[in-house]
């Protein structure tokens, strides 16, 4: 990854959950709402649509919590919820676009930590418009790997897809992302 892309700084990251009784959805959101609020952020690159994932997620989490065996593994759910939950989100934003029912997004503003310099916000606006152009598959990758800083494994599993496709989706990305980023 370009060294240019290292130190992107978005939403401040969400103090680490404490254990949690998954049988009681006020306590799961308490302690998890910021976190699925933050990978949403980071996935969607602006926040019009973050109160409503998270919502979306919880009502989720009112039909499935019950079901988990594990109460440690609520928290990697509620990241897969949301990761599919905001693919439909960029996948639907995408088709208003195309039909000129989208706005062209001020990204400089919307998910940028609040003491980011001028320069990284242009990049992260430059950067959050060249993912607007990329399959959405594409861009959840690569926003979950390199802005979410999660593990290659946990991409794919996150992704829903193999080690080796998020290998290729990544990469796709970083291609097209280098690309743009690095013609300054």
């Amino acid at each position: 990854m370009p060294s240019s892309l290292t130190s992107l700084r978005l939403v401040d990251p969400p103090d680490a959950a404490p254990e949690v009784d998954t049988r009681s959805l006020d306590a799961v959101f308490r302690a998890y709402s910021k976190y699925v609020a933050t990978v949403a952020a980071r996935l969607l690159g602006r926040d019009d649509d973050i109160d409503d994932v998270v919502q979306t997620v919880f009502l989720t989490a009112l039909k499935g919590l019950e079901r988990l065996r594990e109460p440690k593994a609520a928290k990697g759910w509620l990241a897969t919820v949301t990761v599919r939950v905001a693919s439909r989100r960029l996948r639907f934003r995408r088709m208003k676009a195309m039909i000129g029912l989208d706005d062209a997004p001020d990204y400089a503003e919307s998910v940028v930590a609040p003491g980011a310099t001028p320069d990284e916000r242009v990049l992260l606006s430059r950067v959050y418009s060249v993912l607007d152009e990329l399959p959405v598959n594409d861009r959840v990758a690569w926003t979950l790997r390199y802005m979410e800083g999660e593990r290659l494994e946990d991409v794919a599993r996150l992704a829903g897809c193999s080690l080796a496709t998020a290998k290729r989706r990544i990469a796709a990305a970083q291609k097209t992302i280098g690309g743009v980023v690095n013609d300054d």
